[in-house]
């Protein structure tokens, strides 16, 4: 029988992936066989031939377990999930089966074994399968994500407690995510206090790091749909700031900040061409990331030719510029298996700032 862990979140973008990664990581230094699944999959794409919730197919690209891929991702979300559950056209004990079995069978085979949940402990409820109730039903201890801060966080940890309180399930550490380093001993210090109360403990997760935060220009290719063109190598370029070409060719570049995605409107030939121009330029290739050129009027066919000469990166869109700006602004980068920077990042970081001796212990 192995050791066993629930990865939950008090909401979407705490951190809880990138958890996962980092106790896979660290867990395969102590023990021989780690594992990992994915209860429910809301976020499908096609892997090896199944179709596989993403974390689950990102999990087995990294480490090597495509052997366990039809575990690891047991029940898979469609769009019509909910509503077929709410007319009766699928029950309950379908779900479990499967869930059931992986659960059964990845037990047997692992000595540490993840169950990564979505979302807030609520998710899942609405077919009688929550996050609480999973790990209730598993009797796996509770890994609590949140994100940095002290209000807020205590506000959404008391909101999640209560469902896993309900359910029956343990919480048995609190990780703060995504913490400012200069706060991260005040703020912790905060947390310990405000849950001094409560039998779990306050473990501190990862200081906030833009080259995990911030998206690659693949993420916001496919993000919006768009062909990106350049170079592999410059696909996997992360864009760190998003700038809006809306000033003065000159106000642009001045403003330009290390490693920037500029969005500039396809009516802009001439700061199309000084931004491919200074491309060239090893001081300014380092702050031009690459451009997103958003509108309806064609984009000449000698400025074209000159953004394909410098080799800039470049996706081209009919959208607007706010539209596009707005989505690229609001979007939360999630990591992906070409993200080797961002991974290898994770795991380096993770034998500094997250403490796997406490989290074994506990569970």
């Amino acid at each position: 029988m192995s050791k066993k862990i629930f990865i939950a979140a008090t909401g979407q973008d705490c951190g809880k992936t990138t958890t996962s990664l980092s106790l896979i990581h660290l867990a395969r230094q102590k023990y021989k066989r780690v594992g990992f699944i994915k209860p429910f999959g809301p976020k499908l794409i096609a892997y090896k031939g199944r179709q596989v919730d993403m974390d689950a197919a990102l999990i087995s690209h990294i480490y090597g377990l495509d052997d366990d891929l039809e575990y690891m991702s047991p029940v898979v979300v469609e769009s019509r999930t909910t509503r077929k559950f709410l007319d009766g056209e699928i029950k309950r004990e379908q779900l479990l089966f499967p869930l059931d079995h992986a659960i059964s069978v990845l037990e047997e085979k692992c000595d540490f074994l993840i169950i990564e949940g979505a979302g807030h402990a609520g998710v899942g409820a609405v077919v009688g399968l929550s996050n609480a109730e999973v790990a209730a039903r598993y009797q796996a201890p509770v890994l609590l994500v949140t994100g940095g801060g002290v209000g807020h966080v205590i506000d959404s940890v008391y909101l999640n407690l209560a469902m896993f309180r309900e359910a029956g399930a343990e919480v048995r550490m609190l990780v703060p995510n995504k913490l400012i380093p200069a706060k991260r001993e005040a703020t912790l210090g905060y947390l310990e206090k405000a849950f001094a109360a409560h039998p779990f403990t306050v473990i501190g997760g990862f200081n906030y790091s833009p080259i995990l935060a911030d998206p690659t220009l693949r993420h916001i290719a496919r993000l919006l749909g768009l062909q990106l063109h350049a170079r592999d190598e410059q696909s996997l370029r992360i864009a760190h700031h998003l700038q809006m070409g809306a000033a003065s060719t000159q106000r642009v570049v001045d403003l330009l900040q290390p490693s920037t995605l500029l969005v500039v409107t396809s009516s802009r030939d001439e700061l199309l061409v000084m931004l491919a121009s200074l491309y060239h330029i090893p001081e300014f290739k380092s702050k031009i990331a690459g451009l997103v050129i958003p509108g309806l009027a064609p984009v000449a066919e000698i400025v074209l030719r000159i953004l394909n000469d410098a080799g800039i990166p470049y996706m081209r869109s009919t959208a607007t510029t706010a539209d596009v700006f707005s989505r690229i602004s609001e979007d939360v980068s999630k990591i992906g298996p070409e993200d080797c920077e961002k991974i290898s990042l994770i795991q380096k970081l993770a034998e500094t700032e997250l403490c796997f001796e406490t989290i074994d212990a506990l569970i």
